[in-house]
């Protein structure tokens, strides 16, 4: 769809309905000419730029929807005379900004009233005869406005709805709603809400709807007692602790959020008592709230749609009264919970298990499942791939075994996650009749089968995740998944060569295809992947030169190279184009040889872009449904990043046959959080230039062949807490303060001409070493060499120098040994990785 066009004057239009259509762009001001005009209706479209001013003039206008929009800008100066028939006013979950003018309050037939969710900030000043207006509903939560309430708002007579959370307003008292004698629902969520000690005689108006999220409450209102009407009440995110008292449990009570409160439930509760009904109760959130068991109160919640009991600790068996026939959301995770089933007298738990009717086989209706992070053993129940409504399905890191139920009668399924168990067997091919599946995880399992190529029948299938299991078989058939946006296939067997055309023009975001046993040369079809931000073949045998031709990529922003046989120089680029936005470029482990060149440190331009932490701090590469993880080696260990934060920069050519000086222009690279050089043949002095990388936080140079002084400027490197220096000839005194003093021997071993702190070895004051007294030279050569370090941590196919895990004691033939080994075995150690 197009932009709105320029209305004619004297237009006869009446109402105009575009909500929730592709119309975008700004709205015209002759929208003005629409004297006529009584209903207009564009929420839910793109619609940008300021709210014409002329709107504020149409004299006919009783209902005006401009919400979910882009719309920026100072709300219309809407009067009494330019818009006195407005009744409903809808301009929430916009951008607008400015304050909110209190003139808008006095608008005569105005009954409904949305600025939610903008940019508005400042203080709201009171208002002339609000016990003569007709507003029913007020919201204006989640913006910035301060200083108090109006005590305008506070004496509408006839508001029955009012949100105001998430803003910045002085502190709040309850009885400040009091004379609010019309008063049906009430947010009040995230503000600072004083509830005098002695609330129990306020005359409250009778809620149905009460949100008090995150007021910093430390024990349950006891006004509350008094609500006899209330259907929905939320009182999570506080700091409540203690037991929940009997008058909670309104019979009305339909909707009840406690989660995210230390809390506990009397041993027996008073079933009995007509007083005491809770039989309405559709939806209960219990999660983070330290439960140690299941309440047994849920054995009388016969209409339960909703339960949450996430994130707390219970364990053991779940009870059989648990499993509600009227329950379509269940939510279980991060628990200790060990058994679907509870067992019968005289019954084992395998019996349990091939049982047809096993309890959970009564939720006929269930929609979501997430029992994920739990104890929970045995096989999964063949009754969940038979339910017809099921939308999720989330068991992954639990204990199951066997294989995988059949899904062919789950057609709604639109995720399912049963990563990191012991499932296995080959993939159930009824997984082809599940036409709304988008996220498929089977990683982290035993599954031995091919590669799903019958998977690409499914029409919305996004993410697909196969890695750590046992899938085997070459990948020659043409790939064609046109919605996948992840693939994480890594650490199977799949062997052979990618076809060349093994990746048309997709739209995968995460390509993850190392530690398997792929070979040949790197398949030029990824070129081919515009969408491409994340490619890790680390740990194959791909054998080829420097995939230069990936500069293609606009968004790519990860790559894993490591650990396989590419070779030659680096030296071709289009310096120009270069990477845009590549972070973290780790080529570790390979055969690549020659100079760092200038050209190649050119080409990472987004290395050289600094970032500001703080506003980044939070962005993970990924989306909501699947956030990339990564592995690296940082500060000498190797480490899995689980998400990867979007300011996280680095370079990894360790282990390689590069050689030279290291150039001064590695200071372009402002935004290196890790550097990694190490194993190679680099020699000269370390370059001064390395003090302008001002976020380091590793820097490893270590078993190179770098000579001369540390240079002193390193010392105002003050994010460094990783240092290796070791086994280079460098010489002089080690330089002190800021983080250098933070450093241990390791740092520096193997460099017999250093002095100074933390080694033992002093400095005369021409900053060298002063020589041993006579005879202990040889002792001393003997102890420098006897503390060498070392350590080989498995990675995929290789080795690699990781975590220093053990000393080698070596004796005078050692010594000579040694000697030999650094100047003639540093190749050979270095392919055995």
């Amino acid at each position: 769809m197009g932009q709105l066009p320029e209305f004619p004057a004297n237009n006869a239009l009446q109402s105009l309905s575009l909500s929730y259509t592709n119309f975008r762009g700004e709205l015209p001001q002759s929208i003005g000419n629409l004297k006529f005009l009584t209903d207009l209706h564009l929420s839910g479209c793109n619609f940008f730029g300021p709210i014409p001013s002329s709107i504020a003039n149409l004299s006919h206008l009783v209902n005006l929807d401009l919400g979910y929009n882009y719309f920026s800008g100072l709300i219309p100066s809407f009067h009494r005379f330019g818009v006195p028939n407005l009744e409903n006013l809808n301009l929430e979950t916009n951008k607008l900004f400015g304050s909110i003018h209190s003139s808008l309050f006095t608008l005569p037939s105005l009954k409904t009233f949305y600025l939610g969710e903008n940019q508005l900030v400042g203080k709201i000043d009171e208002f002339p005869n609000a016990s003569s207006s007709l507003i029913e509903v007020l919201s204006i939560g989640n913006n910035d406005l301060t200083g108090p309430i109006p005590k305008s708002i506070l004496q509408l007579p006839r508001l029955e709805w009012l949100y105001i959370e998430s803003n910045s307003f002085s502190s709040m008292k309850l009885d400040m709603f009091v004379h609010l004698k019309n008063l049906r629902y009430l947010t009040l969520l995230n503000t600072s809400l004083l509830i005098e000690s002695d609330n129990r005689s306020l005359t409250f108006p009778q809620l149905e709807s009460l949100s008090l999220r995150s007021c910093n409450l430390t024990e349950f209102p006891e006004f509350i007692k008094r609500q006899d009407k209330l259907v929905y009440l939320d009182l999570s995110n506080n700091h409540i602790h203690g037991v929940v008292p009997n008058w909670l449990w309104k019979s009305s009570l339909s909707f009840l959020h406690l989660s995210f409160n230390v809390i506990d439930f009397p041993k027996q509760l008073p079933l009995n008592d007509a007083n005491f009904s809770f039989s309405m109760l559709r939806v209960l959130y219990l999660e983070s709230c330290n439960i140690s068991a299941f309440p047994e109160f849920l054995k009388s919640l016969e209409n339960l749609v909703v339960l949450d009991l996430s994130n707390n600790k219970i364990s053991g068996a779940i009870p059989n009264w648990v499993w509600k026939k009227s329950l379509r959301y269940l939510f279980l995770a991060n628990n200790h919970i060990s058994s679907l089933d509870q067992l019968l007298p005289n019954q084992s738990s395998t019996s349990s298990q091939t049982s047809l009717t096993r309890p959970i086989c009564n939720l006929s209706k269930l929609r979501n499942f997430n029992a994920s992070h739990n104890n929970l053993s045995g096989t999964i129940p063949n009754c969940l791939g038979k339910m017809n409504d099921l939308y999720l399905l989330d068991l992954q890191g639990n204990n199951f075994s066997g294989m995988l139920p059949k899904f062919s009668k789950v057609t709604q399924l639109y995720i399912l996650k049963v990563s990191e168990n012991r499932l296995e067997g080959k993939l159930p091919r009824s997984l082809a009749e599940c036409t709304q599946l988008e996220v498929l995880d089977v990683g982290n399992n035993k599954m031995n089968d091919t590669f799903p190529f019958w998977l690409e029948k499914l029409p919305y299938l996004t993410v697909l995740i196969l890695r750590e299991n046992r899938f085997y078989g070459q990948i020659k058939h043409r790939f064609v998944f046109p919605t996948l946006d992840v693939l994480d296939i890594a650490s199977n067997q799949f062997s052979g060569e990618l076809s060349i055309d093994f990746l048309q023009a997709t739209r995968l975001r995460s390509l993850k295809i190392g530690g398997n046993k792929l070979e040949g040369k790197l398949s030029r079809s990824l070129a081919n992947c515009k969408a491409l931000e994340v490619l890790d073949l680390g740990n194959n045998m791909v054998h080829d030169t420097f995939p230069f031709w990936l500069e293609k990529l606009p968004s790519l922003k990860v790559l894993i190279l490591r650990g396989n046989r590419f070779y030659g120089t680096i030296t071709k680029f289009n310096t120009e184009r270069g990477f845009p936005k590549l972070r973290i470029l780790d080529i570790a482990s390979n055969n690549f040889s020659g100079d760092l060149s200038i050209e190649f440190l050119q080409s990472l331009k987004e290395m050289m872009q600094l970032t500001n932490d703080d506003k980044a701090k939070l962005d993970y590469i990924g989306e909501n449904y699947y956030q990339d993880s990564v592995t690296i080696f940082n500060k000498g260990i190797k480490l899995f990043y689980e998400k990867i934060l979007t300011t996280l920069t680095c370079l990894d050519l360790s282990n390689n046959s590069f050689h030279g000086r290291i150039p001064e222009e590695i200071q372009m690279l402002r935004s290196l959080k890790v550097l990694n050089l190490s194993y190679n043949s680099f020699s000269g002095e370390i370059p001064v230039a390395v003090q302008n990388l001002k976020d380091l936080e590793s820097l490893d140079l270590s078993q190179n062949e770098l000579s001369g002084k540390i240079p002193p400027q390193l010392t105002t490197l003050t994010f460094l807490e990783a240092l290796n220096f070791s086994y280079n000839p460098l010489e002089g005194s080690i330089p002190q303060g800021n983080q250098f003093s933070t450093f241990s021997n390791d740092s520096y071993r193997g460099n017999p001409k250093l002095c100074g702190q933390p080694l033992s070895k002093k400095c005369n004051e021409d900053g060298l070493p002063v020589p041993p007294p006579p005879g202990e030279e040889e002792q001393s050569w003997l102890y420098a060499m006897s503390t060498w370090k070392i350590v080989l941590i498995g990675y995929g196919s290789g080795l690699v120098a990781g975590l220093c895990i053990g000393y080698t004691v070596l004796n005078e033939l050692g010594n000579k040994w040694v000697d030999k080994f650094k100047k003639h075995g540093k190749r050979n150690r270095r392919r055995s990785r």
